[in-house]
């Protein structure tokens, strides 16, 4: 029989996070992520929790680890669109139907008895987090904050009555990109009215304020957008600053006004790849000496934002591509070298369409399901 476990206390919640690690076993391309980031992203201090409920559980037969899941409920989500919709995630699992079912039990029982009459997922917790399950690309190891799985997980969701409802992407490109002679033109054009800087960091504060506000701006037509609170940008931005050259992250201005952002942080994942999730006793020397003097030769574009009245026009365009061109070059000095995109919802053509004119390709898709939830009996 499996056994589901709610997660109540510490010793549980260390074999939450230590779930992957049986289930991943051989597997080249999965990168073990840090144990303490780990903790802290799952801390009640973290300002996500301030309007998001959550609950996890583990599966668990003979007392041994066999999968995990969480539930959520936002209440952010819930203000903005009102569609009783709960989600599920940070769901890994051995290839056992018992335990894909006992475990989805769980979730959708907890998320009906808080009035949810539908479920999406995997979101890890939110959607300003990761979204999605692979279902392409499972020779290739994630980029930092991006999710890895197994390719069984999906006939196990579907098995269980779940639809495909949304698709996002990760797009490959190399940093050092052949740009198209349009684009160059357009670019030259444009530059008499934008200028671009990096972000001053004797100003943070006033900084991230000013990118949250163009985020939540360019991002709030997106499928499932809720914005950033103040605090939870703020939590963000300190943590990825202490890993990311001022250089990786720069503001577009028209004539005076800030209408884009661009954030590439250097791919950890690179770096922690033998740690096994540990910084003790030796392994935040070795990742302080790979990213501060070695470096990384690849990084992720987690953020970019254009101002959503700019969005549908040339100058839109123009302006995005001015920051990746801008940022791609500050990147070669530090030589990162290959660049991932991401994620990018699959029906957004207009940003697909720029990565695409500089030679991005797709390199991993990521499945969003929903499912509707049967009312209590």
């Amino acid at each position: 029989m499996v056994e589901v476990v709610p997660v109540t206390n510490k010793r549980l919640l260390k074999a939450f996070i230590k779930a992957p690690w049986p289930i991943y076993k051989g597997d080249p391309a999965w990168r073990p992520p840090l144990l303490l980031e780990r903790r802290m992203a799952l801390s009640p201090r973290e300002p996500v929790f301030e309007h998001l409920q959550w609950r996890a559980w583990l599966a668990q037969r003979n007392g041994r680890t066999l999968g995990r899941i969480s539930a959520q409920v936002d209440a952010l989500h819930q203000d903005r669109y009102g569609d009783d919709a709960g989600f599920f995630g940070l769901l890994e699992g051995e290839d056992d139907p018992e335990v894909f079912a006992a475990l989805f039990e769980a979730a959708e029982g907890w998320l009906r008895n808080q009035g949810m009459r539908r479920v999406v997922g995997p979101l890890n917790l939110n959607i300003n987090q990761e979204v999605g399950m692979l279902a392409d690309g499972y020779d290739r190891p994630p980029y930092f904050l991006m999710g890895h799985a197994r390719p069984y997980y999906h006939p196990r969701i579907e098995a269980l009555g779940y639809q495909p409802c949304q698709c996002t992407l990760a797009y490959a490109c190399a940093t050092a990109y052949e740009e198209p002679q349009a684009v160059a033109r357009l670019r030259r054009r444009l530059s008499k009215r934008l200028s671009l800087r990096p972000l001053e960091r004797t100003r943070k504060a006033a900084e991230l304020a000013l990118i949250r506000d163009i985020f939540n701006d360019a991002w709030a037509a997106n499928w499932g957008f809720v914005p950033f609170t103040e605090a939870e940008f703020k939590a963000l931005g300190e943590a990825l600053l202490l890993v990311t050259p001022p250089d990786l992250i720069w503001v577009a201005e028209l004539e005076g006004e800030a209408v884009g952002f661009i954030a590439m942080i250097p791919n950890i994942n690179e770096a922690i790849h033998d740690l096994n999730g540990r910084l003790l006793p030796l392994g935040w020397l070795k990742l302080l000496w790979r990213l501060k003097v070695r470096g990384v030769s690849s990084g992720r574009v987690p953020l970019l934002g254009v101002r959503r009245r700019l969005q549908e026009s040339p100058l839109g365009g123009g302006v995005a591509m001015s920051l990746i061109h801008r940022c791609g070059a500050a990147a070669l000095q530090h030589g990162i070298t290959a660049t991932e995109l991401s994620w990018i919802l699959e029906d957004n053509q207009g940003m697909r369409s720029i990565i695409e004119r500089i030679g991005g390709s797709v390199s991993k898709r990521y499945l969003v399901y929903a499912k509707q939830l049967a009312p209590s009996a």
